[in-house]
């Protein structure tokens, strides 16, 4: 079958390893996981991964002693998961779907990489939302924009790349501090505080929103 005429699948993956961008990331998110694990006492911790992908990071959070669950829309990604991880629970699910309905409610809900995906955000964080009990926290990760850091990406001619639009299923949304915040109050979250990572922060690769269901 010619490639124009194969089925879409969701994102790509090519194999159920993490990416380079999890070289940075996954440090950090340990890190917020390990405080939250100690805040509430030091007992096993559920997360639900939102746009769990190829399972790579549910795996590396499982080994570690976390109870993960998740789901994405990439039929290709799940597919990678079960066959490399299939202890794990991931299933088929998108953050449109009422994914709350199926999974419940959990302590913790990562997202990483993903919003900036997404043709409906305003669903996403909602989803995020409903998947959270009260008191719970969302991790979400998402590649930083900034003032200094587009200035430099500009000025050093890299808009094709940095904002390409070859990359099927790629990047739609560029998120700054101040939109993903607002983003995510919408969504009735709370006590929004923000990371950055990969490089000095007005640089950033990414940045990791925290932030909390009211009780």
């Amino acid at each position: 079958m010619a490639e124009s005429q194969q089925p879409d699948r969701g994102y790509h993956y090519e194999d159920p390893n993490q990416t380079c961008a999890h070289r940075y990331l996954m440090p950090a998110i340990l890190k917020i996981l390990n405080g939250e694990r100690e805040r509430r006492g030091g007992g096993p911790l559920r997360i639900f991964d939102l746009g769990c992908g190829n399972g790579s990071v549910a795996n590396d959070l499982a080994q570690r002693g976390y109870i993960v669950k998740g789901a994405d829309a990439s039929e290709e990604g799940i597919e990678q998961a079960k066959h490399a991880y299939p202890n794990l629970n991931l299933q088929i699910g998108s953050a449109y779907d009422d994914l709350a309905a199926t999974f419940g409610t959990f302590p913790v809900v990562i997202s990483l990489e993903v919003v900036e995906h997404l043709y409906f955000p305003k669903k996403f964080a909602a989803c995020v939302a409903s998947l959270l009990e009260p008191g719970g926290l969302a991790i979400i990760s998402t590649p930083y924009n900034g003032y200094l850091k587009n200035l430099a990406i500009a000025l050093l001619g890299g808009f094709d790349r940095h904002a390409t639009v070859l990359w099927d299923h790629g990047h739609i949304k560029f998120w700054s501090i101040r939109t993903l915040t607002t983003l995510l109050a919408d969504a009735g979250l709370q006590d929004i505080n923000f990371g950055r990572v990969g490089r000095i922060a007005p640089l950033a690769k990414s940045m990791i929103a925290m932030a909390r269901k009211a009780p």
